[in-house]
């Protein structure tokens, strides 16, 4: 079983960082792709960024190309996500998970609890 752990969340303001982290408490992290997804309120889960479990092939959704970057460390079994010029459209909930490889939340097997994230303006 992955039991997985976000952290790194929190309240800043529109144009400043925030680094997410992912960490699994209980099987490693090794066979599995991952990725990030977010929920804001009255919205779906949406896709953010995916990473590979073997090679350095990501993915991303165009809302957040060329401001996030997700990294993994097998070694420390962490994923992070790093966001960089935020803006209030990314307020929401981030959730970390581990499984298939796509956007579609279904091929996820493993899912975190979530972090929230809110951006003011």
């Amino acid at each position: 079983q992955v039991q997985l752990v976000e952290s790194g969340g929190g309240m800043v303001q529109a144009g400043n960082s925030l680094r997410l982290s992912c960490g699994s408490s209980g099987r490693t992290f090794s066979g599995y792709n991952l990725g990030w997804f977010r929920q804001a309120p009255g919205k779906e889960r949406e896709f953010v960024a995916g990473i590979r479990w073997s090679g350095p092939e990501t993915r991303y959704a165009d809302s957040v190309k060329g401001r996030f970057t997700i990294s993994r460390d097998n070694a420390k079994n962490t994923v992070y996500l790093q966001m960089n010029s935020l803006n209030p459209e990314d307020t929401a909930v981030y959730y970390c998970a581990a499984g298939g490889w796509g956007i579609n939340p279904s091929v996820y097997t493993y899912w975190g609890q979530g972090t929230q994230v809110t951006v003011s303006s």
